[in-house]
């Protein structure tokens, strides 16, 4: 049976957001509730100087590459439909180990 690890990075344009402290809110929004939604590791990666822009990367291990991909997309959908902010840009990728 082979491990399979699952690794998204979403960039967000933020909107209104006139500072670090007021983007920090908006991250720690968007990170805490897809991380109780799917039980995942996420976190705020890159991009922490702007108040425009953030990234957050996520991670989850399973042995089913296929289940592991589709809860990656649903990350994904899930931080579009919150509508904090609007995705610019996401990736996935599907590691076996």
């Amino acid at each position: 049976e082979e491990m399979v690890v699952g690794v998204g990075k979403i960039k967000f344009r933020l909107f209104d957001v006139r500072s670090l402290k007021a983007k920090r809110s908006v991250v720690k929004s968007i990170t805490r509730r897809i991380g109780n939604a799917f039980n995942i590791s996420i976190a705020e990666t890159g991009l922490n100087d702007s108040h425009e822009w953030a990234e957050i990367g996520y991670s989850m291990v399973g042995n089913d590459p296929r289940q592991i991909n589709s809860k990656l997309d649903k990350v994904v959908n899930m931080a579009d439909e919150l509508g904090l902010a609007m995705i610019a840009d996401s990736e996935i990728e599907i590691i076996h180990l």
